[in-house]
């Protein structure tokens, strides 16, 4: 009991994409690091731990970037031993925000 009492202490809070206002939204996809780890979550298609990002940032800079992401309820993190892993919410962000993702991702249709 007290393992899981500890895990859940570390697994930070997830905001309901429909809580989130478009523009907390808007502003967490503005910034060009965040789009690409959203791309990168989007294209693998699978959960990513922090350190497997391509990233050209320090990683207190990374982890502000991931937070930004987590609290605008585009991302889920989780620990898994000691990764944290990130998990995007495609289908959560298409029902509030339809088109959203592969608009701004350069993933729709030509």
């Amino acid at each position: 009991m007290r393992a899981a009492s500890r895990e859940q202490g570390r697994t930070p809070a997830h905001p309901e994409i429909g809580d989130v206002p478009l523009q907390q939204v808007l502003e967490a996809l503005v910034d060009p690091v965040r789009r690409g780890i959203l791309r990168e979550l989007y294209d693998s298609g699978e959960d990513r731990a922090c350190g497997t990002f391509d990233l050209t940032v320090s990683k207190s800079t990374a982890t502000h970037h991931f937070n930004v992401l987590r609290e605008a309820g585009l991302i889920t993190q989780r620990y898994v031993g000691t990764s944290r892993m990130n998990t995007l919410c495609r289908k959560e962000v298409d029902a509030a925000f339809p088109g959203l993702l592969d608009a701004v991702l350069g993933r729709g249709e030509a």
